[in-house]
């Protein structure tokens, strides 16, 4: 893969994921602008200090961004331990309304690549509500959506992997057609980065436990990061509107 030329937006930079993603893109010859609320460990070519989980911050954080950018990779989140308002702003309202924001910027070819999760499989049983908090036009109006539609603590998080999901998908063919611009989903199962142990506290020993026979290991964030270049790649030009998991097979075993 070659991005030379390529002026790719990456959030979460900071650690895990989107780290070894602009570690690994900048080595491909890509121009990397991170964007995260806490400040970058690794080079890059530029950087953004942004709080992703209120639509003013973003809206601030999009005027500092380049007038092309190439690719948008979504890394940036936040675990299940986490306030459920928080978890819906960071994980679904705010990444979209991003991606609404920067479209405007993205030339024909270019690509959007959104995290999602293994823990949003089960996005088929809540088809409908994902589709209409979805079709909410606004952040504004999500936010309305959610005070009406209450998500539980306990599964906020696959919540919203699953609605990011079904947003990405339902969404994706809509701005190919009409921009050329693609958008996909990459789904790692249980990643080594910092956050490692909310998820077990989030799912419970014995959800883990139950889990840890049908994989080797948990990822390293350096085995990630090829596939979400790889979308964002010239490479993937006729890939989009797929969520591509990326989990050591975990997901095969519920078959």
């Amino acid at each position: 893969m070659n991005f030379h030329g390529k002026t790719i937006v990456i959030t979460g930079t900071s650690s895990g994921i989107g780290a070894e993603t602009a570690r690994l893109l900048r080595q491909q010859g890509a121009r990397v602008i991170g964007v995260d609320r806490n400040d970058p460990m690794i080079t890059l070519d530029g950087f953004v200090k942004a709080d992703l989980s209120e639509q003013s911050t973003i809206d601030a954080a999009v005027k500092q961004l380049p007038e092309r950018i190439d690719a948008l990779c979504n890394v940036a989140g936040v675990p299940g331990t986490a306030p459920v308002d928080l978890v819906a702003r960071v994980n679904f309202l705010g990444l979209r309304h991003l991606c609404q924001r920067v479209l405007e910027r993205i030339p024909e070819g270019g690509s959007i690549v959104n995290i999602s999760s293994i823990l949003g499989a089960e996005w088929p049983q809540r088809l409908d509500i994902h589709k209409a908090l979805g079709e909410t036009p606004t952040y504004e109006a999500g936010l309305a959506f959610l005070a009406k539609h209450p998500v539980p603590q306990e599964t906020c998080y696959q919540y919203f992997k699953e609605a990011l999901i079904v947003w990405t998908l339902t969404q994706s063919q809509k701005w190919f057609l009409a921009k050329g611009v693609r958008m996909n989903c990459v789904a790692p199962g249980p990643v080594l980065t910092p956050i490692l142990g909310d998820f077990v506290q989030m799912l419970g020993q014995e959800r883990v436990q139950k889990d840890a026979h049908r994989m080797k290991r948990p990822a390293l964030a350096d085995e990630v990061a090829p596939v979400i270049a790889f979308l964002c790649s010239d490479a993937s030009r006729w890939v989009s509107g797929i969520n591509l998991p990326v989990d050591g097979g975990l997901a095969s075993t519920y078959l």
